[in-house]
């Protein structure tokens, strides 16, 4: 292991950065396009580069930021200021939709407050002929839903969630998709470091967190057809009390999914069929 490299370890360490080890290396590896592991070290130019990267994620600006892309499934995103990083735990979000929609064809999909649409873009990879649709209001995080997207068929919209539900026909969604703001404004006030310098406007849920899962649970049914379903990711703390927004809006056979890590992270709702 060469000396820049354990210097680099060492400098994140003592920033507090968490897995340090992990994010040394992959600034490492952007310095220099090497291994540190295999590397004698770097050249001065590198050296320089290294060093201003070091600097930026000492300040704790989060690791995706710098690298500029961040890996989400089984593909590459384009992530920077302004967007939500894609989280692991969001996968499993995706992976509870997909199952949803198993054997339908052309199934009509909306990913609402999509960031960099990694939800919308899973479901349109991995579900053959699905029909979505992402659906953003940040001009920021625009410029990285519509980089992202571009030429995979995933139609991008610019609107409001609040207001977006008035455009939508009735009953003519298969699956509506939603990582929404869902923090709570104590939690707001606790950020760690990184999380503090992503888009507060996709981190705030209002007081309690829920403001969006009652605009979601109410306002977008009508969209939905009978027997579809609304698929949100929710906080781990969050699953009661999303699954009773449901249920007082008359979704059905609702559930709730752990991620990896064991904590509460996706609430399924069903609308019911039509009575005969």
């Amino acid at each position: 292991m060469n000396a820049a490299f354990q210097k680099l370890c060492a400098k994140l360490t003592a920033a507090g950065v968490p897995d340090a080890r992990f994010d040394a290396a992959e600034l490492y590896r952007l310095a220099t396009g090497r291994d540190p592991r295999l590397d004698d070290g770097p050249s001065a130019a590198e050296a320089a580069r290294l060093s201003a990267l070091a600097e930026r994620r000492a300040a704790r600006e989060p690791l995706q930021y710098i690298l500029g892309e961040w890996d989400f499934m089984d593909f590459t995103l384009k992530v920077g200021p302004g967007v939500l990083c894609p989280r692991a735990d969001s996968e499993i979000v995706c992976e509870s939709a997909l199952a949803l929609l198993q054997g339908r064809e052309q199934p009509v999909v909306y990913d609402l407050c999509a960031g960099t649409g990694c939800l919308g873009l899973g479901i349109a990879r991995h579900s053959p002929g699905a029909l979505v649709t992402c659906v953003e209001k940040s001009p920021e995080a625009w410029h990285y839903l519509t980089a992202n997207t571009a030429q995979t068929g995933v139609r991008t919209v610019q609107a409001d969630v609040f207001t977006y539900y008035k455009t939508l026909p009735a009953e003519g969604a298969d699956l509506i998709i939603s990582n929404p703001p869902y923090l709570t404004g104590a939690e707001m006030r606790a950020l760690m470091p990184e999380t503090a310098q992503e888009p507060a406007m996709a981190l705030d849920g209002g007081t309690d967190g829920l403001d969006f899962y009652r605009l979601l649970t109410e306002k977008y049914r009508d969209a939905v057809r009978p027997g579809g379903w609304l698929v949100l990711e929710i906080g781990y703390a969050q699953g009661p009390a999303v699954l009773a927004l449901g249920a007082a809006c008359g979704w059905v056979n609702t559930s709730c999914r752990k991620d990896y890590g064991g904590n509460d992270r996706a609430v399924l709702l069903q609308k019911p069929e039509k009575s005969c």
